[in-house]
């Protein structure tokens, strides 16, 4: 069986690293650092100066990036990405980095987001030639600079970046330079560090990476984030730094701060776990109530659940333990065992529920399902009264800019009331973060600008009709 759980899913994460002697490792061990944005697949492309290789597949970076393969990839660049679908299937072929060779050279490029304009431009491609070797709207990126008519890879690259509409953070590699992009509305991060110069190279080795998480575990300091509408080229005769288009409003993906982004990073300039632990204070503001302990929902809630037992003074337990080991399938036993998926996952200490009144604490609700099981899974284990308490608003559209979400139908929230919600999973009382609560926790206003479509259905782009656009699960990167 599939193991579900009921959250938006990851979008992608990717790693780039310029003059290191073992750059394929460093883009591994960045991977690592990003599984959490994707599990499905992961490839590294690396380059020795004169050839661009490249090894993906299905499945775990540490799984599919053995010794033997990592030593297939020799260079002293290289870029990663590790890959949950939200447009394409769920296959090899769409897999990245995608290694082409053009007109204008080799080239590897990996991306983060999805484009809303995909469709018709990869119509418009199909007439004029182009052969699509996959279901990935990436890969209309390469097709759109394999035939701008620009001489340089550089322009053709600025080019094919101005033709394009969306999210994306990218980053390219050619046999002796990589590129680092992000699109004008800065939905999705991309951060820059250096680590120091090596004995071997006797230079500073350039990163990049989706999180600055990524940063710390291969010894690299965060230098800052690449702007909106930035391409930042690095190549042998040092860094430079262009604007292909004018920064538009910035719309950075306020789930990055609610739950994709692992809690050690800093994302858009702030802290994912002071972000998360403020919404927490903020919930107990916003949504107090007479009880025993505070638990959270492991992992993701459990900063909001330390801010909320802060401000209102009730203890934190862990009184849901998460395990770790659970793959995405497993076999279940012939006589079926109620609510398996998720007991797979979470297991209350009855010990610590048993005639508590308890404030169950989670990042959000997708469809309701998993918060319904784990209601009662915590009522099972005796606790008298349950009160869930969810660190974001109500999720009532979906995402078209690189989130997997369900379509509208399936969001729970744009379907009945909170009133509804509660009966309907088995709470005594629930209760939503408001949209400005949860802004002023993340820091709105500071240094960054949120796009909170799936809260509002206020979409900041218009460059197509929504109802046009198919959403990221339907179509499914």
């Amino acid at each position: 069986m599939i193991v579900p759980f009921d959250k938006l899913h990851e979008e992608c994460g990717v790693v780039a690293v310029y003059a290191h002697p073992e750059a394929s490792k460093m883009v591994y061990l960045g991977l690592h650092a990003l599984q959490h944005r994707g599990q499905e697949s992961a490839g590294i492309s690396a380059s020795d100066g004169v050839k661009i290789r490249t090894q993906k597949h299905m499945g775990l970076v540490v799984d599919i990036f053995t010794e033997d393969v990592i030593e297939k990839l020799p260079g002293t660049q290289a870029i990663g990405h590790t890959r949950y679908s939200t447009t394409g299937d769920s296959a090899l072929l769409n897999a990245q980095p995608i290694m082409v060779d053009c007109n204008k050279g080799q080239m590897a490029l990996a991306h983060n987001g999805n484009l809303v304009n995909a469709a018709e431009l990869r119509t418009r491609l199909e007439r004029e030639g182009s052969i699509f070797q996959t279901s990935s709207d990436t890969e209309v990126i390469v097709h759109l600079i394999a035939h701008s008519k620009e001489q340089t890879l550089e322009d053709a690259i600025t080019d094919a970046l101005r033709r394009i509409e969306g999210a994306f953070s990218l980053v390219i590699m050619t046999n002796d330079r990589i590129f680092a992009v992000r699109d004008p509305r800065g939905f999705r991060p991309l951060s820059m560090g250096r680590m120091n110069a090596n004995e071997i190279l006797r230079k500073d080795a350039i990163v990049f990476a989706s999180e600055s998480t990524a940063f710390d575990l291969i010894g690299a300091d965060f230098e800052r984030d690449v702007k909106q509408g930035e391409l930042i080229v690095v190549e042998p005769e040092g860094i430079r730094s262009r604007f292909y288009a004018p920064a538009q409003p910035m719309k950075a993906c306020v789930f990055e701060q609610v739950y994709f982004s692992r809690p050690d990073s800093v994302v858009f300039g702030r802290s994912v776990a002071t972000s998360r632990e403020l919404m927490g204070r903020q919930l107990a503001r916003e949504a107090p109530v007479d009880a025993d302990i505070v638990v959270a929902v492991p992992d993701s809630g459990v900063p909001a659940a330390i801010g909320y037992a802060s401000e209102s003074g009730i203890p934190f337990r862990t009184a849901l333990i998460r395990s770790h080991y659970v793959g995405r399938t497993f076999i279940e036993p012939e006589q079926r065992v109620r609510d398996f998926g998720v007991k797979l996952k979470l297991n209350p200490v009855r010990s610590m529920l048993e005639g508590k009144r308890v404030i169950l604490i989670d990042d959000s609700i997708v469809r309701g399902t998993t918060s319904k099981k784990i209601v009662r899974m915590i009522r099972q284990a005796g606790a008298k009264e349950v009160h869930m308490r969810i660190s974001c608003p109500p999720t009532i559209a979906s995402c078209y800019y690189g989130v997997d979400t369900p379509r509208r139908k399936e969001l729970i929230a744009a379907n009945k009331t909170v009133e509804e919600i509660r009966n309907f999973i088995g709470a005594d009382t629930l209760s939503y973060l408001s949209l400005e609560g949860m802004k002023i926790a993340c820091g709105e206003g500071e240094q960054v600008s949120y796009c909170d479509a799936c809260f509002t259905r206020n979409y900041p782009t218009d460059f197509v009709e929504i109802a046009e656009i198919l959403p990221a699960a339907a179509s499914n990167d």
